[in-house]
C-alpha cells in the first residue's frame, strides 16, 4: 500500500511507477464514471425521448448533467484545496451513484433531468479530484505521460458511452444506462479507500458560498439563453431578455464577491497569468466543438444510415482509436521533450479539418470514408483535453493547484454545456424549417414530424411512405450538416488562441512554484 505524505518544500513524494499506477487505478475508475456519462446517454436518447418526451427535451438530458458537473466543479476544486483532496473525492462519489440510482428509476422526462443534474453534482468532483490528486504526487515533467492515461480515458469513455449505452439499449433497457455505474462506483470507492493515502489538512477556513451561488445563477442562466433562444422563445421575448439580464448581473455580483472573498472560488488573480487563461479558453471552445459532435452523430447514425442503437456505437470505434494514439504518444512524448505547445496547436488545427469532413456526409457516404473522418477528429481531440490541463497544472503554485485544475474542467464544461445547447438549437431550428419546405404540410403532420416537438424516433420513420421518409432523411441530413459546420469556426478560434499560449518548461518537482509574469 502506498503511503503518501504531502511534499516538503520542493522534494517529490518516493513512489514507485508501480505504486503510482495503482493509485492512478483508483482515480480513473473515477474519471471513468463522470466521462462516461457526459455520453452514454447518446445511443440511448431516441429510444428513452420516444417513449418519455420529444425533440425539444433531448439537450437536456445531456444538458442538466454537464451544467451541474459545470457549476460544481470549482467548489469541489477549492474544497480540495482546503480539507484534502481524498475526502472530497469519496464524497463525490457517493453524490454521483446516488444521483445514477435515481435516474435508473425515472418515471417521466421531468425526473430524468433532475436526477441527472445530481448525476452531474457529484461528477464535477470526479475529474478535478483524479486529477488533482495525480498532479500533487507526480512533478509536472512525468506528469505528462500519467496526463496521457487520463486523457485516452476520459476521450474513451466519452466516445465509448454511445456504444455502451446502444448495448444496454437494444438488448436489456435504457435504464441500465445508470445501472452500470452502481457496481463501478462501488469498486472506486474501495480502491480509493485502501490504496490512495494524501495528507489531510484541516484548516478552519469559511467556503464561499456567495461566490459559488452567484456563479451557478450566472452559468445556468448563460445556458438557459442559449438554449431557449429562438426555440422555445424567441430571442427578444421577455423570457430570453430577462436571462440574459440575469446572466449579466449575477456574473457582475460574482466577480465583485471573489474580490473581497477570503477564499475566492476562483481567484480572479489567477487570469493574470497568460498561461491559465489561454489554456481554459482553448479548453472553453474544445468542449464546446466536442460535445456538439459526439451527441449529435449517433443520431446521424442512426437516422440516416439506419443502424440500430449498438451499430451506432461501434461506428465511433475510429474515433476512439485516433484518441487513444494521440492522448498517450502526447503524454509520452511530453514527458521525454519537457514541451506540451506543439500539441494543443497540432491538434485544435486537426479538430478542425476533422469537423469539417463530418460535415459533409449523408446518406450516400460509405462506412469507410464515415470511419476516417471520425478518425481525424479523435486524432486532434486526443493532443490537446489533458496537455490544456498539464500546462495549468505547471503554471501555478501547489497552494492553488485543485482550484487551476477546477478551472480546467471548468471552463471545458461550459464549452460542452452551451455547445450542446446551441447545436441543438442550431439542429432543432434547421430541422422544423427544411421539414415544412420539403414535406407537404398534412403529410407532415400526419407523421407528427413538424411542429412543438419535432420527435426523432428511428423505429417509427421506418414505418413512413417511402416518399415521406426520403424527404425526411434529406431535410434531416441538411440539418445535421448546419451542425457540423457550425463546429468548424469554433476549433479554429481554438487553434488561433494556441498560437499564442506561452510554453513554460515542465518541473521535475510535485511543489510548483508560480511562474511570475509581469504584465499578465
Amino acid at each position: 500500500m502506498a503511503q503518501i505524505e504531502a511534499p516538503a518544500d520542493d522534494a517529490p513524494p518516493h513512489l514507485e511507477h508501480r505504486e503510482v499506477l495503482i493509485i492512478l487505478t483508483g482515480l480513473m475508475l473515477g474519471m471513468l464514471l463522470a466521462a462516461l456519462d457526459q455520453t452514454i446517454v447518446a445511443t440511448a436518447l431516441p429510444t428513452i425521448v420516444g417513449e418519455l418526451g420529444g425533440l425539444s427535451h433531448l439537450s437536456w438530458v445531456v444538458t442538466a448533467y454537464i451544467l451541474a458537473a459545470t457549476v460544481s466543479t470549482p467548489l469541489y476544486g477549492k474544497c480540495g484545496d482546503l480539507y484534502g483532496r481524498k475526502i472530497v473525492f469519496q464524497f463525490a462519489i457517493c453524490v454521483f451513484l446516488f444521483g445514477s440510482a435515481l435516474s435508473g428509476i425515472s418515471q417521466n422526462l421531468d425526473q430524468l433531468i433532475a436526477f441527472r443534474a445530481v448525476q452531474g453534482l457529484g461528477a464535477g468532483g470526479l475529474m478535478v479530484g483524479a486529477q488533482s490528486i495525480i498532479a500533487e504526487i507526480v512533478s509536472p515533467r512525468e506528469r505528462g505521460r500519467y496526463q496521457g492515461y487520463f486523457g485516452a480515458m476520459f476521450g474513451v469513455a466519452s466516445i465509448a458511452g454511445p456504444l455502451i449505452g446502444g448495448f444496454f439499449t437494444d438488448h436489456l433497457s435504457w435504464r441500465w444506462v445508470f445501472y452500470v455505474n452502481l457496481p463501478l462506483g462501488a469498486l472506486a470507492l474501495v480502491v480509493v479507500a485502501t490504496r490512495v493515502h494524501l495528507h489531510r489538512t484541516h484548516n478552519r477556513v469559511v467556503i464561499d458560498w456567495l461566490g459559488a451561488a452567484t456563479l451557478s445563477v450566472g452559468i445556468t442562466a448563460l445556458v438557459l439563453v442559449t438554449t431557449w433562444g429562438g426555440t422555445q422563445y424567441d430571442w427578444t421575448s421577455p423570457v430570453i431578455l430577462g436571462l440574459i439580464a440575469l446572466t449579466v448581473v449575477a456574473m457582475a455580483m460574482f466577480i465583485r464577491i471573489e474580490h473581497g472573498a477570503r477564499e475566492p472560488i476562483i481567484p480572479l488573480r489567477l487570469f493574470r497569468n497568460s498561461v491559465f487563461s489561454l489554456a481554459n479558453a482553448v479548453g472553453f471552445v474544445v468542449g464546446f466543438a466536442m460535445f456538439g459532435a459526439i451527441v449529435f452523430l449517433p443520431l446521424f447514425l442512426q437516422v440516416v444510415n439506419g443502424d440500430s442503437a449498438t451499430g451506432s456505437g461501434l461506428q465511433l470505434i475510429p474515433l476512439i482509436v485516433g484518441l487513444l494514439i494521440t492522448a498517450i504518444g502526447s503524454g509520452v512524448m511530453i514527458s521525454r521533450w519537457g514541451r506540451y505547445k506543439p500539441f494543443p496547436v497540432a491538434g485544435t488545427a486537426v479538430m478542425a479539418v476533422g469537423m469539417l469532413l463530418l460535415s459533409t456526409m449523408d446518406r450516400t457516404t460509405s462506412s469507410l470514408a464515415a470511419a476516417l473522418y471520425m478518425l481525424v477528429l479523435g486524432l486532434g481531440l486526443g493532443m490537446v483535453m489533458q496537455v490544456l490541463v498539464l500546462a495549468v497544472q505547471n503554471a501555478v503554485q501547489i497552494s492553488d493547484l485543485g482550484v487551476a485544475t477546477s478551472s480546467a474542467s471548468f471552463f471545458r464544461s461550459i464549452g460542452g454545456s452551451i455547445g450542446v445547447s446551441i447545436f441543438g438549437a442550431i439542429f432543432s431550428t434547421n430541422l422544423i424549417t427544411n421539414l415544412g419546405r420539403d414535406l407537404p404540410a398534412r403529410a407532415a403532420a400526419t407523421a407528427g414530424l413538424i411542429g412543438g416537438t419535432a420527435q426523432v424516433n428511428p423505429a417509427a420513420l421506418k414505418l413512413l411512405p417511402p416518399a415521406v421518409h426520403s424527404a425526411y432523411i434529406d431535410a434531416f441530413t441538411t440539418s445535421l450538416h448546419a451542425t457540423f459546420r457550425a463546429a468548424v469556426p469554433c476549433a479554429l478560434v481554438g487553434f488561433a488562441l494556441t498560437l499564442f499560449l506561452r510554453e513554460i518548461p515542465l518541473r521535475r518537482t510535485t511543489a510548483a512554484s508560480a511562474p511570475s509574469e509581469p504584465g499578465g
